[in-house]
């Protein structure tokens, strides 16, 4: 842009892995306009990762399933109107759209910002609202280095790629208050928006005792509510699942010495912070979704059939047949190779 923006937003509203890979994103702006006041549009249940946020000047709620009813219901379409108004009495100078979708593209357009930026192959027409589109050569690149391309696209440079998560000290105390002290511990997070993805509860109940034993790490489950079912068939751990907020769970996994999760959010949040990980993949593709820079993490089976990206399926096999032993191994090369010592 020949004049710098004054008033920048990002639109990136859900899911939580999904806003982790936009952090970066933010970063590189602030350091290519540090006096630009930035604003992200995200949905109420992923706002926790951004409300504090040092580096963004608002964080706007989207209601999606309240909007997403607009068409039928009265006070629904009013609410969007009001919406579409104040993004508009906003004035931003620049939109940046990394969900791709209709919606997010129309949002842009609402804006009537006269910059508006987006993926050329966004799904559902949403390319139709940008101004200016980025051409991905390839889809089999990670999320975070295609949310990148649309930095680089704008003139900011492409490093470092940094994710920074606001910090509070009380989130901090009120974990250590649940862990119930200082021993150190391993966060099993068994749960994952797809069926498909979740390793056996079995299984992760079988590593509880190991790595007690041969890491000196007591076990303890977090997670949201798909996880609460899993976390009572995981015996001798402690179980968190539904009890902390977003910040809360961000404190429990930076104070982590070990996270075991499946393909889901939370595990995009314990990579971001670096911490030691082993992370189970079955119908899904680590080159696109995996763990930032980190495929040391990985465990999978390989299998002719995966990665499928399918929700449903009669086997289950590229999860069923992965054993314990092998994430046992994998989290004994991350504890004696730890991130920060890469």
């Amino acid at each position: 842009m020949s004049d710098a923006p004054r008033r920048i937003l990002i639109v990136k509203p859900s899911s939580l892995g999904d806003v982790v890979h936009g952090l970066p994103v933010l970063g590189l702006l602030k350091r290519r306009w540090p006096e630009a006041r930035v604003s992200w549009l995200v949905t109420p249940a992923c706002a926790g990762l951004l409300q504090g946020h040092p580096l963004l000047e608002e964080v706007i709620l989207f209601d999606r399933r309240r909007y997403g009813s607009a068409w039928r219901s009265l006070s629904a379409a009013s609410a969007l109107w009001r919406l579409c108004r104040e993004l508009r009495e906003r004035r931003f100078d620049l939109v940046i759209d990394l969900q791709g979708l209709f919606r997010s593209g129309w949002l842009a357009r609402r804006t009537r910002a006269p910059r508006r930026i987006g993926f050329a192959n966004a799904r559902e027409l949403g390319w139709l609202y940008y101004t200016d589109r980025v051409r991905l050569a390839t889809m089999d690149e990670h999320a975070v280095s295609r949310n990148i391309r649309i930095a680089a696209a704008l003139g900011c440079a492409s490093r470092p790629v940094e994710f920074l998560f606001p910090d509070d000290e009380s989130d901090a105390q009120s974990v250590r208050e649940m862990v119930g002290g200082v021993d150190p511990y391993a966060v099993l997070m068994p749960g994952a928006n797809w069926a498909t993805k979740r390793w056996p509860a079995e299984r992760f109940a079988s590593l509880v005792g190991p790595l007690r034993k041969r890491f000196g790490l007591r076990c303890v489950v977090a997670g949201g509510p798909d996880a609460a079912e899993a976390a009572r068939r995981i015996a001798g751990a402690t179980d968190l699942t539904g009890r902390t907020s977003l910040r809360q769970l961000v404190a429990l996994l930076r104070g982590a010495g070990l996270v075991i999760a499946n393909d889901s959010g939370p595990m995009h949040i314990a990579a971001a912070l670096g911490r030691p990980l082993v992370v189970v993949f079955g119908p899904t593709n680590p080159v696109r979704t995996g763990p930032f820079g980190r495929d040391d993490c990985v465990v999978r089976l390989d299998m002719p059939c995966s990665p499928c990206y399918s929700r449903r399926c009669s086997h289950t096999s590229c999860l069923g047949w992965l054993e314990a032993e092998a994430v046992l191994d994998r989290a004994r090369d991350q504890l004696a190779n730890p991130p920060s010592q890469a």
